[in-house]
């Protein structure tokens, strides 16, 4: 064995640069003549880093003047196993070709659901439940294996005795993770694989026996690595104490005074007989734990780590990092805060900004960023995990044109590509619904090319037609919706690309509907779909889902496949490739490691983001997993601390936070009231007030005036429209509705899947009662015909299940009552009718429910209603015509073949009346008693002629203007509020004393 020297290892204070700092300090001690740096390995915790070291040797080279350029280093991979990075083909050369291959991770994740399943049977659940558990148990194996605890540790007398000790739930939890694991390693065993982390141990311990032997030829430096993993530590230590090789930390306090650095713990090193290798007390949220924690498994004091001693190009004040230092003290240790003189908490260049909301915080930061690109080479950077902060960000430097990619990547689920298949998949479990249908079939990525506009036009013409209650399930109730929206042929072209989608039963293979979906998928976009980033990372998807899937035989639920998709697809992430701003920078915690900037921002500093919430293991009870030497779920705020510390090494520094989040108010990070604290007064001198001023007023104008209460007044052209029967209520009640429906001819549309409205219901009833008169009254055919109206009419099942029964109760006392009419002479002369009448020039138009004729001959009109039908006082004020203005039309003669005088008005309802239980009653809005209230039934249709004939003179003769809400406490129409702008005057409207009364 090779004599070892002594370890080489070094740190890169938090105040300097790490990137710029690192390639300063090892061009003068590794290049070479003619090679550069290229017989230099850089070993990198992410390939993220790579990215960020090749930036900054290419700003190291682009600033030596004397340097037309350099060879640059072979950079490899080794990196904490959240950031699923392959080690490299660094190790292979090695002669570990006896290490078994790793398991796929997708298809361990779909065997584990079939052991799970067949642990537990029907209590695993299925689809995306069971998956789900599935995802957690490998990602605690994960853990487990990379702390190097075998499954035999976890049936110790330790473990198992802390287990016995705990409730049963978690007894019980413990059971199940152990035979599943049991039932996976089996699996491994007969394919002759091992998991990835442990073939990753493997091949750390490999070469690290490997380069104790006989040391690397070409010197080898470990740059800003700090996984704790023991495997990973001793090859870090065989690494350090190699010729010509090193190891350089990021932001090691050297300085950090040394009783509290043995208060941190002792987690790392051997522990004593008894002793868990993660003691209680242990400070595991202080940002220095974990790297305490590298340096103990590598047996290396904090002693022998020197400093780099290279300063980078934009490094902070020296002081700063002692100041950063006594931030993070550990609680007992913070009570010499009081103590501290003032060079001792100084943080210069760093300011506090608070906002009012994420919007305002987003904006405020995006001004800062416009602000700092207007110094020449100043690089700026945004460091945040909410990711919807960061989007926000990104939306907003778009308004000076600055675009800025957020290189922490995007869900899959939120790209354009992964949508298509993810609308493809909610079509399934939704059978063909409205809204997943019409947002596939919109979708940018459909249909795109020269055909795009005319695909547009039937798509939306589909969706109009669509509008209202949801149509049956399946793609059979839509052929009737395309056809009547105009649409027959086109969708004759669709329907085959969709239905295979819905040939499968509840057991299907998930193989073939990844097949189905693609192939759907590829239909409708074109090769067009998997061209750009999003569609690469989908194909990579689809194409390892699919494998897996295959092999494993997994069966799933179409109706599951949704949902377990999403959650597959969120797990990976689509980064932008090279082309944003040169100079702006958008950073996740892991993004940001190793980077640097003149400016950087700290954003979303609140409790719950940075840090994150602590979500502990939900399998193996925190107990049994800290006497076994894994991490507690507070580490990671430790890690979260030392992202920030981290940060706070920049020139300039602005932690920002908002008060409150889209809900409710929030709570600032621990690390924001540590600042506070720290500082005391001198914290009200760091606020930063001028990008929240200046982001406020970029939006906010001039106050407008206030916007008056609309009264529009068309021209006697204009007005000279026709009349509804039903429009009349709306022009006296509200003209400005009247104006805008009948004069203006805008129309509201309905929701997608929405709600079956009355009017809906209406419809139906009216369909249903015309059928049964025009077959000749058949007794007891209306409930059969009800059923053939609603198939025609798609209607979905729930919205059957849950009408049916009141719609076919009121129908059979619709029968009963035109029964016992008939009886009595009472004959029905015509249903849904259309009449018209000219009436001082102008014309009077609507439809008849239905019109009868009594015994004594007088016509009787009835409007049919699904609810309850218009109070006698509405009638009595003018603003309920409907039923008068018919009956004048068939006193006049215009309806066809029915002749004489309408003398009879009734409303025939479906609903309850108030105080019986059946369904169905009749009732008429007149009284045949004059000395009580209301309108005499001989003179309604005079006084129907009065407000008639009163509206005509003010609105459509005359010259009235169509006031908005001119009787605003009477319910009515909201269909056009909006347009009215209502609530802008509204509220100061109070009374009506402009003699605006009522009509």
């Amino acid at each position: 064995m090779a004599e070892r020297g002594q370890p080489q290892i070094y740190s890169i204070a938090a105040h300097r640069g790490f990137a710029d700092a690192l390639v300063a300090g090892l061009v003068p001690r590794y290049a070479e003549p003619d090679f550069g740096l290229a017989r230099l390995t850089l070993l990198l915790p992410s390939r993220r880093a790579v990215r960020t070291m090749t930036e900054a040797l290419v700003r190291h080279t682009g600033t030596d003047s004397g340097r037309g350029g350099i060879l640059l280093p072979r950079m490899t991979v080794a990196g904490d196993l959240d950031l699923d990075e392959a080690l490299g083909p660094l190790l292979d050369p090695l002669g570990a070709a006896d290490i078994p291959p790793a398991a796929d991770p997708t298809r361990r994740w779909l065997r584990l659901a079939d052991h799970l399943r067949a642990v537990e049977g029907d209590a695993a659940g299925s689809g995306a439940a069971l998956l789900r558990r599935a995802f957690e148990i490998g990602r605690t194996m994960d853990r487990l294996a990379v702390e190097g605890i075998a499954p035999i540790d976890l049936m110790s007398d330790t473990a198992l005795g802390i287990v016995g000790e705990l409730a049963e739930h978690w007894r019980e939890a413990t059971r199940t993770f152990l035979k599943v694991q049991q039932y996976w390693l089996a699996d491994l065993a007969e394919r002759g694989e091992v998991d990835p982390p442990e073939r990753r141990n493997r091949l750390f311990e490999h070469a690290a026996r490997r380069w104790s032997e006989a040391p690397p030829a070409n010197p080898i430096v470990a740059c800003g690595v700090t996984s704790a993993s023991p495997a990973l530590a001793r090859l870090l230590r065989v690494i350090s104490q190699s010729p010509r090789c090193a190891m350089v930390l990021p932001d090691l306090d050297l300085a950090l005074d040394q009783e509290v650095w043995d208060a941190l713990g002792t987690a790392g090193m051997p522990p004593e007989p008894g002793d868990p290798p993660f003691g209680r007390s242990d400070a595991v949220t202080h940002p220095q734990y974990h790297l305490k924690v590298l340096l103990n498994r590598m047996g290396v004091s904090r002693q022998e780590v020197q400093s780099w001693h290279r300063a980078g190009m934009s490094a902070a004040p020296p002081e700063r990092s002692r100041a950063i230092s006594n931030l993070f003290l550990t609680p007992s240790a913070s009570a010499r805060w009081s103590t501290l003189t003032a060079r001792e908490r100084r943080l210069t260049g760093v300011r506090l900004m608070e906002s009012a909301t994420p919007a305002a915080e987003a904006q405020a930061i995006a001004v800062m960023i416009r602000q700092a690109l207007e110094t020449p080479e100043r690089r700026v950077a945004l460091v945040t995990p909410d990711r919807a902060l960061a989007g926000r960000v990104v939306a907003q430097l778009g308004r000076w044109g600055i675009v800025a990619d957020d290189t922490a990547g995007r869900p899959l689920p939120q790209t354009a590509a992964g949508r298509v298949l993810l609308l493809l998949a909610e079509l399934i479990a939704e059978q063909a619904a409205p809204v997943p249908l019409v947002g596939l079939l919109t979708h940018p990525l459909v249909a795109a090319g020269e055909e795009r506009a005319r695909w547009l036009e039937q798509a939306r013409a589909l969706d109009l037609a669509l509008r209202g209650p949801r149509p049956g399930p399946g793609l059979t109730p839509l052929r009737d919706v395309a056809q009547a929206a105009g649409a027959a042929v086109w969708w004759e072209g669709l329907e085959p690309t969709l239905a295979p989608l819905f040939t499968y039963g509840a057991d299907a293979l998930l193989g073939d509907l990844i097949d189905a979906l693609a192939a759907a998928a590829e239909a409708l976009c074109g090769e067009g779909l998997w061209s750009r980033p999003d569609g690469r990372a989908l194909a990579q998807f689809v194409e390892e889902l699919r494998e897996a899937a295959r092999e494993t035989q997994t069966r799933l639920d179409p109706k599951e496949l949704h949902a377990v998709l999403r959650d597959a697809m969120e797990r990976t992430s689509v980064r932008p490739p090279w082309g944003g701003h040169p100079r702006v920078a958008i950073y996740g915690l892991l993004e940001a490691r190793m980077s640097r900037a003149e400016l950087v921002i700290c954003g979303g500093l609140v409790e719950g983001v940075w840090p994150a919430s602590p979500a502990p293991d939900a399998l193996l009870p925190p107990a049994m997993l800290r006497a076994l030497g894994v991490p507690g779920a507070d580490f990671r705020i430790g890690l979260s601390a030392h992202d920030l510390a981290s940060a706070l090494g920049a020139p300039e520094v602005v932690l920002s936070w908002a008060r409150r989040d889209e809900s409710s108010p929030v709570i600032p990070s621990r690390f924001v009231l540590r600042v506070k604290a720290m500082l005391g007064d001198a914290a009200d001198a760091m606020v930063e007030r001028d990008a929240v001023r200046l982001a406020r007023l970029i939006d906010e104008a001039r106050a407008a005036p206030a916007y008056p209460r609309p009264k529009p007044a068309p021209t006697p052209e204009q007005r000279k429209v026709a009349i509804s029967v039903t429009a009349l209520d709306r022009l006296r009640g509200d003209p400005y509705q009247f104006y805008a429906s009948s004069i203006l001819k805008l129309r509201s549309l309905d929701a997608l899947d929405a709600e079956p409205s009355a009017a809906w219901k209406g419809t139906a009833v009216h369909a249903i009662l015309d059928r049964w008169h025009k077959q000749g009254e058949p007794a007891g055919m209306l409930r059969s015909i009800a059923e053939q109206v609603m198939d025609e009419m798609s209607a979905h099942p729930l919205m059957r299940a849950l009408w049916r029964p009141r719609l076919l109760a009121a129908l059979d006392w619709v029968g009963e009552e035109i029964g016992r009419q008939k009886e009595d002479g009472r004959k029905v002369l015509a249903t849904e009718a259309d009449g018209s009448i000219e009436w001082r020039g102008v014309r009077l138009q609507g439809r008849a429910d239905r019109i009868d004729r009594c015994a004594d001959g007088i016509l009787a009109v009835v409007d049919y209603k699904t609810g309850q039908p218009p109070s006698a006082r509405r009638v009595q004020e003018g603003f309920s015509l409907q039923l008068g203005l018919v009956g004048l039309i068939a006193s006049e003669g215009g309806f066809k073949d029915i002749s004489g005088e309408a003398q009879r008005f009734e409303y025939w309802s479906l609903a309850k009346k108030q105080g019986q239980d059946q369904f169905g009653y009749w009732t008429e809005p007149v009284l045949e008693d004059r000395k009580k209230s209301g309108i005499a039934r001989e003179k309604f249709l005079s006084e129907t002629v009065r407000y008639l004939d009163d509206a005509l003179d003010r609105w459509i003769l005359g010259a009235e203007p169509f006031t908005a809400r001119l009787n605003p406490d009477l319910p009515g129409h909201a269909d056009y509020d909006q347009l009215m702008r209502l609530d802008e005057w509204i509220t100061q409207l109070g009374s009506l004393d402009d003699g605006e009364g009522a009509a």
